[in-house]
């Protein structure tokens, strides 16, 4: 069945994989960068733009996240940290996403002398205000937080803290996370961090999206994750026939037994070599062979994408069929680490009567 971008944007849809960082406005970062002085590689708002999707398509995830310099230098106060909240949130409405989690890493906003507390009032407020200014606009949404620790700094015990004394004041901030670089640093290095996630109860959800890909899986599986962040490389445990999955490997069956969602994010995982292409990504087949998948952006702004165009394309390389579009949403509610009642009506409410499932 074909479908066109508009009536995919029309749809109500959601997103769990989405950094803060990665999807600002390029206005706004020209605008924002002229006013703290920071230079930019072009102040004219295409090049720009272009620039970001331009260096981020490298087949290299470490020179994909060197362009997140910009981004992060112009999210040092709180009112840029504010308006960069609001904004995501709006954007996404405008979108057709319902539901979505937006993470970000707080040690990164920082430079202009922020506490961590201020940081994470900042973009609370924001995304709050971002909600109601959308519901007024007819676009209601629900942004949610995942709070990241870097993997490659010293400070995950302080941001897990952070965290869980954030979810206890805002029920909006629902997880935990690992972000950066992550050969070399994997998940188990900050056991401290994740136990005190998981004596609290905080919600959990680990990247593994790098080489050695099988084994980062692995490795946040025994962290405890509750899904896992890209997850792409699961495709290495599985014997293929003609694009089709054949046979599964003793991982691929374990996360498909348990039904460990995956956010997936197709682009991205071009941009970065963990696929070829497009029409080569296994999200289509993972899902028709039962196994939970999400469709996420990562990054906006560096992938020049949005959920509608990710979706778009999704079903025009793989014939999607508007009920097999239905279910991804679905699963995206169903996975994502809203309260059991708003996802409950959610699913019952809002996706399945726009997808007649």
């Amino acid at each position: 069945m074909s479908f066109s971008l508009e009536q995919i944007a029309a749809l109500p849809k959601a997103l769990l994989h989405d950094h803060l960082d990665g999807g600002l406005r390029p206005a706004t970062i020209l605008e924002l960068a002229d006013e703290i002085g920071h230079p930019l590689p072009s102040t004219d708002l295409d090049e720009l733009a272009e620039w970001f999707v331009r260096g981020a398509n490298t087949k290299d995830l470490l020179q994909y996240l060197a362009t997140f310099e910009h981004t992060i230098a112009v999210m040092q106060s709180a009112a840029h940290l504010h308006r960069v909240a609001r904004e995501a949130a709006l954007d996404l409405a405008a979108d057709g996403v319902v539901y979505a989690e937006v993470r970000f890493a707080p040690e990164n906003h920082q430079l202009g002398g922020l506490g961590l507390d201020d940081v994470m009032e900042a973009v609370q407020d924001g995304f709050r205000d971002g909600m109601a200014q959308a519901c007024s606009a007819g676009n209601p949404i629900i942004v949610n937080t995942i709070v990241c620790a870097m993997r490659q700094a010293d400070r995950s015990g302080e941001i897990a803290r952070l965290a869980v004394d954030w979810s206890r004041r805002d029920d909006r901030v629902v997880a935990f996370d690992l972000a950066g670089p992550e050969t070399g640093f994997p998940p188990t290095d900050h056991m401290q961090a994740i136990d005190t996630v998981r004596r609290s109860h905080l919600h959990l959800t680990l990247h593994a999206s790098e080489p050695p890909g099988l084994e980062l899986i692995d490795q946040a599986l025994y962290c405890g994750a509750e899904r896992i962040g890209h997850g792409v490389r699961l495709r290495e445990d599985i014997a293929w026939e003609d694009g089709r999955i054949a046979q599964l490997g003793r991982l691929a069956r374990y996360v498909l037994e348990r039904q460990v969602p995956l956010e997936m994010a197709p682009s991205c995982h071009v941009h970065v070599g963990a696929v070829e292409s497009f029409d080569q990504h296994p999200l289509a087949a993972f899902h028709r062979h039962g196994f939970v998948v999400t469709v996420n952006t990562d990054n906006r702004l560096m992938s020049g994408v949005s959920v509608s165009s990710e979706t778009f394309h999704l079903a025009q390389a793989f014939d999607l069929t508007m009920a097999e579009l239905g279910q991804l949403a679905v699963a995206g509610v169903e996975s994502s680490f809203s309260d059991w009642s708003e996802r409950r009506r959610m699913v019952d409410d809002v996706i399945r009567p726009a997808y007649g499932i």
